[in-house]
């Protein structure tokens, strides 16, 4: 069994890299990839672990991208770490990222709300992970709002009245990305995409003439009626498919590595195949 979905401190989880090698162990995982949100920061160091664990792993991340007026996700998997365009893409994303942040506070602030930008980031530990999940936290501990949910659905949320655009890739430029770092490009968790599943096969006919290597047809959130789809799907399209729990430790207590919400078991050829 196999995780290939997974985030660290260095994104939107709870976990250290070490942390999580130190679980994925635990849980007797054949493979795992970290994938934290446009970055690679904590890469490196989960690498290392995965490799003193004897846990198969290779470079992962997930990348946000501007499709169709909505957010998609597309995860990238065995790239060169150190492709100096990619790298400078994530970083052109982390600063946005910090400016966006900044107004979303500001903003906050404007309609009654005492969180300070500071606190937010000194809590976070480091500017650079600081995301929406973490000004959800700091608005429910302040009594803004009694919980992360209601903050997102009344604040944070797309298009809610303190919520700021993300800058983001269209998703034909960040296959190309992955693709020139030497990596293979996979559209995460597609049953959040928003479109029908016709829709999807045109998209992804489209992406792979682009190429696109694969879909994530085992999630967390997909249930077997779902995860039967997106297999056909990708079998239809020519596409390779990955899976992962999309993991993010304390933040998402309901998902649990490796096994989701207890029933899912990506395969260990979802690994291999790299």
């Amino acid at each position: 069994m196999v995780d290939l979905h997974i985030h660290s401190c260095f994104s939107d989880g709870s976990d250290s890299p070490e942390t999580l090698v130190r679980l994925g162990k635990e849980c007797n995982l054949a493979a795992m990839i970290l994938t934290d949100h446009d970055s690679t920061r904590g890469t490196e160091r989960f690498l290392v672990a995965a490799k003193d664990a004897g846990i198969r792993s290779l470079p992962g991340v997930e990348l946000s991208i501007e499709f169709d007026n909505k957010e998609l996700h597309l995860l990238g998997y065995g790239f060169d770490l150190y492709d100096a365009t990619l790298q400078e893409y994530l970083e052109k994303f982390r600063t946005a990222r910090t400016q966006r942040n900044k107004e979303m506070v500001r903003k906050l602030n404007d309609l009654g709300c005492t969180i300070k930008y500071e606190d937010i980031v000194q809590k976070a530990g480091d500017e650079d992970v600081v995301g929406r999940l973490h000004i959800a936290v700091a608005m429910a501990e302040s009594g803004f709002v009694r919980e992360k949910k209601e903050a997102f659905d009344k604040y944070i949320g797309t298009g809610k009245r303190a919520f700021v655009p993300r800058f983001r890739m269209t998703l034909p430029e960040a296959v190309q990305l992955i693709r020139d770092a030497k990596g293979y490009p996979v559209v995460a968790h597609p049953q959040n995409i928003g479109i029908t599943l016709k829709a999807q096969r045109s998209l992804y006919k489209e992406l792979k003439q682009h190429g696109l290597y694969g879909l994530e047809a085992y999630h967390s959130e997909q249930n077997k009626y779902m995860t039967v789809h997106f297999l056909a799907i990708a079998k239809e399209v020519g596409l390779r498919v990955t899976g992962g729990s999309d993991y993010h430790g304390a933040f998402k207590p309901s998902v649990k590595l490796g096994v989701g919400g207890g029933d899912l078991r990506v395969p260990d050829e979802c690994f291999t195949q790299f």
